[in-house]
């Protein structure tokens, strides 16, 4: 009787585990060329900066951070105010290796990584996202600190005048 509850708690915590289902971030089939070309109009109209996050669904850093600055309030509320905030897949089924050339190959960087594009669409910064980790997640005060860094304002001329 012990062997067979036992065996019974085996097979159901197999099923919950297998049940879990995965996150889905990033769209595989999504068309990386238009998606970053809407992102761009809607953040030169608003006077923002696009937020690009280059990963996939496969790599679980890209997850904990896609979680973290839409679960966060604060950087959750920095990325609306600031950005236009689009994830670029990056996988065995779409590498979207044209795209990224484009940006100069910001995988190198490994995954994720941030891209900073101003409105129209020139790559002003591109962010290694280990400088953002603390222990086994994303510093929260260091997301801000990166997304206060690189938002429209900060690169805004007109915000420090030669007097």
């Amino acid at each position: 009787m012990k062997k067979s509850f036992i065996a019974f708690v085996l097979i159901l915590v197999s099923v919950f585990a297998f049940a879990q289902e995965k996150p889905n971030a990033y769209n595989p089939n999504a068309d990386a060329k238009a998606d970053l070309k809407n992102a761009i109009a809607k953040a030169k109209a608003e006077n923002k900066h696009v937020l690009v996050q280059v990963g996939g669904n496969w790599c679980s850093w890209c997850i904990k951070f896609h979680k973290m600055a839409t679960t966060d309030p604060k950087n959750d509320s920095l990325i609306k105010a600031d950005y236009v905030y689009i994830l670029l897949n990056y996988s065995k089924e779409n590498k979207n290796l044209d795209v990224l050339k484009t940006y100069q190959n910001p995988q190198r960087f490994g995954f994720p990584v941030f891209l900073v594009l101003d409105g129209s669409g020139k790559l002003i910064h591109t962010q290694d996202s280990g400088f953002l980790e603390l222990d086994k997640g994303y510093d929260p005060k260091k997301v801000s600190i990166f997304l206060k860094q690189w938002n429209f304002k900060a690169l805004d001329p007109k915000n420090y005048p030669d007097k």
